[in-house]
């Protein structure tokens, strides 16, 4: 029989800065092939859940599984692993300055020894994959425009085929234009490496292109869960403000004044 348990399971999961209580008992089960987008306002705790998912901060309390195996009991081994499963973008691409395009893209496998020629062989094809011609290779970040950098750490995200790709925000400051290039690339890079997609947006164009499935995290729980096709018509007063991007509704958000 096939395995129908969720690859990510998340369960009771909260995370605590002193008295801030950033995450709030989240629930949430993520399928193999799944496509989900989080959505929510500014601080809600979506990319802080992204990073405890990943391991990269631990969470205070609740359960996180990947392929039924809580994330914080598997040996230093086993965790090295899992982390090579994982691909991800970063809100601002996350590129280091100091590196050239393929040193970026190729950052984890020079890390792990991999030979210059080789890895920049590597980094060449992925960067061919997101559409950016041999030319950009040599150049470093700051050379770049912004669709090219993003397109350029959506290279290093898919880099090892992860098999579980985190997007946080990848169009963010981009015109409509490149937005839908970099949709597009999205949609092309998952159908070729078939991996499991968790991204984050505030795009309502993008979600209805990137996603299948919708949850929004509002004050560190997810308060809606449902396919992408009735995000729309969720139901829910606080989903309906967001996507609809009202001022008046649930969602209180601070005015300041100058």
């Amino acid at each position: 029989m096939p395995d129908t348990s969720p690859l990510i399971k998340l369960t009771g999961v909260t995370k605590n800065f002193g008295d801030n209580h950033a995450l709030q008992g989240v629930d949430l089960d993520v399928a193999r092939g799944d496509s989900l987008v989080l959505i929510g306002s500014s601080g809600s705790g979506k990319t802080l859940m992204l990073k405890c998912i990943m391991g990269l901060i631990h969470h205070s309390s609740g359960h996180i599984e990947i392929d039924g195996r809580e994330i914080g009991t598997r040996s230093d081994a086993d965790r090295k692993a899992l982390m090579d499963r994982f691909g991800m973008t970063f809100q601002k691409s996350g590129l280091f300055d100091s590196m050239t395009t393929w040193e970026n893209v190729a950052f984890q496998q020079l890390q792990e020894g991999m030979p210059a020629a080789d890895a920049k062989h590597l980094a060449i094809g992925k960067l061919a994959a997101v559409g950016l011609e041999s030319g950009t290779t040599d150049l470093f970040p700051n050379e770049l425009s912004g669709g090219m950098q993003k397109r350029v750490g959506l290279a290093r995200a898919i880099a090892s085929d992860p098999e579980i790709l985190f997007l946080d925000e990848p169009t963010a400051g981009l015109d409509p234009i490149m937005t839908n290039v970099i949709n597009e690339l999205i949609l092309d890079i998952v159908d070729q490496i078939g991996a499991t997609v968790v991204s984050i947006t505030s795009d309502m164009s993008s979600l209805k292109v990137i996603s299948s499935r919708v949850a929004m995290l509002h004050e560190g729980k997810i308060i809606w869960d449902g396919l992408t096709e009735n995000v729309e018509n969720s139901g829910n007063a606080y989903v309906d403000q967001f996507v609809h991007s009202r001022a008046e509704g649930p969602i209180k958000m601070a005015v300041q004044a100058f």
